[in-house]
């Protein structure tokens, strides 16, 4: 796996907020509250973090499928334009797989017609057969023509992701933006498809961007990881450096109970605050063991009080009141 950051971003976040209104009155719920955040080419990112945290309003938003309410989005060196023609063509460059492979496909649709909508819709000129049959021989569905006339029904629970991620690929994609894809496959499956997708970054260069709250998938797959938490990275780097050794101490509890942790599960107290009332200061110093255990005692002021800068998504980083004061003595 890459541990240095790739010298051309194919995909760029700066500044990126999303906020949706709220309910009678209530303030904005801010979803995505400042992230800056970069895909390399030829890279696999792993976006991590509890349910609710923003992860996959930040995914559609790189995607042009929510608009954000500031910041940027660059693709390959070009702002994010929000026309429907410019989004169209950024479509075909980068495409969403789903979590959920029965929900994304129509079940009224044979396997070849999932696979070819995407060539429909942007109207290949090409032969749309030998398209269809190379993607799902690169999705490992051979021979393809075997499943040209399926259903999905008559389908297993991986193949019917790897038609979904037939169906991407057939557009010659250069970033896959991937939410939880394997979260809804049997443990025997799962393998199989994470080697998928690295074996697609080896042959085809494909960069991707993973979503999910597994960070054990994340250390199988993922060159880079970024741990969010309320809306912000909170921690990002290397996988080998965030995972061997986290610093900030949310990444530390979702390591804690992974089996092979080795050590007694971090239980954090509570539930993440709500996204329209982020707390001041650090956001996660109302859940923070460290904080409850008087470890963080001679900065617990700046915890509570003093927000923290957004993390630069190039390069390791951690947003931590205590991480800073400790690393400095």
């Amino acid at each position: 796996m890459n541990t240095e950051i790739p010298a051309r971003p194919l995909l760029s976040a700066r500044g990126l907020h999303v906020a949706f209104p709220g309910r009678r009155g209530a303030p904005p719920a801010r979803a995505v509250d400042g992230v800056d955040l970069d895909v390399g080419a030829g890279e696999i990112m792993a976006l991590v973090g509890e349910s609710g945290c923003g992860k996959t309003t930040l995914a559609r938003s790189l995607l042009g499928l929510v608009r954000p309410t500031s910041g940027t989005v660059s693709f390959d060196g070009q702002p994010l334009a929000r026309s429907s023609g410019a989004l169209k063509t950024f479509r075909k460059r980068a495409q969403l797989v789903l979590q959920d492979p029965s929900g994304s496909l129509n079940p009224r649709h044979t396997v070849y017609d999932a696979v070819a909508e995407g060539l429909r819709i942007h109207r290949y000129e090409g032969d749309e057969r030998a398209a269809v049959a190379g993607a799902l021989a690169r999705a490992g569905l051979r021979p393809a023509e075997r499943f040209f006339l399926r259903y999905p029904h008559e389908l297993s629970g991986g193949q019917r992701q790897r038609v979904v991620i037939a169906g991407a690929l057939v557009l010659e994609p250069e970033l896959l933006v991937a939410d939880e894809p394997v979260a809804s496959l049997d443990a025997s499956v799962r393998g199989e498809i994470l080697a998928l997708l690295l074996r697609l970054r080896d042959e085809l260069g494909l960069s991707a961007l993973v979503v999910t709250h597994d960070l054990g998938l994340a250390w199988n797959i993922a060159d880079r990881v970024a741990v969010m938490y309320l809306g912000r990275v909170v921690e990002i780097g290397p996988v080998e450096s965030v995972l061997v050794h986290p610093q900030h101490p949310y990444t530390r509890a979702l390591l804690s109970v992974l089996p092979e942790s080795g050590g007694a599960p971090v239980v954090l107290s509570g539930e993440p605050p709500d996204p329209s009332r982020i707390p001041s200061g650090c956001r996660f110093h109302v859940r923070c063991p460290v904080l409850a255990s008087g470890g963080a005692s001679a900065v617990s002021d700046r915890c509570r009080g003093e927000d923290l800068p957004v993390l630069d998504g190039r390069r390791r980083a951690v947003a931590c009141h205590w991480v800073t004061a400790t690393a400095g003595d």
